[in-house]
This record gives C-alpha cells, sequence and structure tokens, in this order.
C-alpha cells in the first residue's frame, strides 16, 4: 500500500557545462562535462562552426547547463545548437541555462541556435551574455516557441525568464529580455502582446555597419504568416518576428540570415 508519510523520492538532475577556445588558427581548447558537449565539424566553406549539444534531451526542474565560447582577437566563427532546446514541466525550482561568449578585438560571432520549445508548466530561467572586445561585431538569434504546434499544444503553466546582455568593452550596448508566467498567458493573444502568435524570434547584430542593413531586411520581411519588423539604433539591428507556427518562422528567419550574412547556414539547420 502506498505510504503518503513516506519521504518523496530525491530525483536525478542534470548538470552539463562545454567551454571551447578557438583562435584564427582552429581550436585552441575545449572543456566538457555532463550533459553538455560541442563539437566543431568539418566545414568547407563559409565561418568555422561550433555546435553545442544537451544530451539530457530538455531541461526540467533543476538542471543546470552552461555554454561558452571565447573567439580571440581576429577570429570569425559561428555557434549554434545540434537540436532544439526543450524545457518540460518543472514543479520544483527552474531550470537554469547560461550562455557566455567572449569576441576578441577584431572578432566577429555569429550566435544562431535552434529554437527553445517549452511545454505546458515549463520553468526556465536563461541568461545569455556576450562581451565584445573593440572592434569586435556579432550576430544573435533567440527563437521561442510555446508548445509543440503541430501536437496542437498550449501552455496553461509556464514560468520564463529570458535575459540577453551585450557588452563592448565593459558597457552595457545592448539588452533584451523577456518574461512570462501563468498570469500572463491568458493575455498573449492581445494586440499589444503576441496577438496570437505562438512562435516569436529577435535577430540582433551588434556593429557599426548594422544599421546599413535596415533597408535589406525590411525587404526581406515578406514570408506569408509572419509579422516581422526591424529597428537600427546606433550600431545594432534588431528584428523582431512573431508567427502563429514555427514553420514559416523559420523560413523568415533563413530568409533573413542570407540578407545579413554572405556564409552558408549551419550544417545542422533543417532548411
Amino acid at each position: 500500500m502506498f505510504d503518503a508519510t513516506a519521504p518523496m523520492p530525491v530525483l536525478q538532475r542534470s548538470a552539463g557545462s562545454a567551454h571551447v577556445v578557438m583562435g584564427p588558427r582552429g581550436l585552441v581548447d575545449l572543456a566538457q562535462s555532463g550533459s553538455a558537449k560541442a563539437m566543431l565539424p568539418r566545414i568547407a566553406q563559409g565561418l568555422p562552426q561550433i555546435v553545442f549539444l544537451n544530451t539530457s534531451g530538455g531541461l526540467a526542474s533543476g538542471d543546470r547547463l552552461s555554454f561558452a565560447a571565447t573567439l580571440r582577437a581576429g577570429t570569425r566563427a559561428l555557434a549554434t545548437t545540434q537540436t532544439a532546446e526543450r524545457a518540460y514541466r518543472a514543479e520544483g525550482d527552474p531550470a537554469q541555462a547560461r550562455v557566455g561568449l567572449a569576441v576578441g578585438e577584431n572578432g566577429w560571432l555569429d550566435w544562431l541556435p535552434q529554437e527553445t520549445i517549452l511545454f505546458d508548466g515549463a520553468r526556465l530561467q536563461r541568461e545569455t551574455v556576450v562581451d565584445l572586445a573593440p572592434g569586435a561585431g556579432c550576430l544573435l538569434l533567440e527563437t521561442v516557441v510555446l508548445g509543440r504546434l503541430a501536437m496542437g499544444e498550449h501552455p496553461r503553466r509556464l514560468h520564463l525568464r529570458d535575459r540577453r546582455m551585450v557588452r563592448q568593452a565593459g558597457r552595457i550596448v545592448h539588452h533584451d529580455a523577456m518574461a512570462l508566467d501563468d498570469a500572463a498567458l491568458p493575455r498573449l493573444d492581445r494586440p499589444a502582446l503576441l496577438g496570437g502568435a505562438r512562435a516569436l524570434a529577435t535577430l540582433a547584430m551588434i556593429a557599426p555597419q548594422a544599421p546599413d542593413l535596415l533597408a535589406p531586411a525590411r525587404a526581406a520581411l515578406d514570408e506569408p504568416g509572419v509579422t516581422g519588423a526591424a529597428s537600427a539604433p546606433p550600431g545594432r539591428l534588431v528584428i523582431r518576428l512573431l508567427a502563429r507556427d514555427d514553420w514559416p518562422l523559420r523560413r523568415q528567419i533563413h530568409r533573413l540570415l542570407t540578407v545579413l550574412r554572405p556564409d552558408p547556414l549551419p550544417r545542422v539547420w533543417q532548411v
């Protein structure tokens, strides 16, 4: 018979950390532990690629995941994830995820992870911090999908705290944050919020030449089923996208990336 007085079992939690250091001539150092892995596939053309992977299959209550990449002076590279990250139902503490990226002087990093899927009851706290040296630049992508849309899922409970910050020479030049909770979910269909969208993405380029790409980026915002807008504060280009389904959103992101960067898309992406 079930004993209601028995203590609850201690559930196993995943923890992982992966850190890649690259120089102009390739890999300098690689450290990885737990569920976090990093791979460097052979690339015939385009930027060298770093592919991060969470082998635990997703994030649940109390999990901890850390990805980091350091590019030395004059190094250019692309970093991505092998597959979509999944945040599952969590009854206890939120899962913790951190991305730390550092780009040396006159270097460049494309941080283009695949989407994050939030399941019903997910609890996730994530922080992405990019440190740029003088003369360095970056292109950042973040995509969030509320439930598996093909399965008709719509989260009813959710806790998300997601923050992205870029510093250049120690000064904050870009800061973007999003918070979702149970109280906010019923209001997301309002026009001032998501307007019925269940997939959203932000692209941000931080570089002196970024505002010059505003007109081409706006011209590329033509995917049916996707609402997008672009702005160009000094030294930045910021594009925000909303869609009811993630596939049109993915196609729109692909089209924008071909405008914003000359190199091929990550090999692990499904196009």
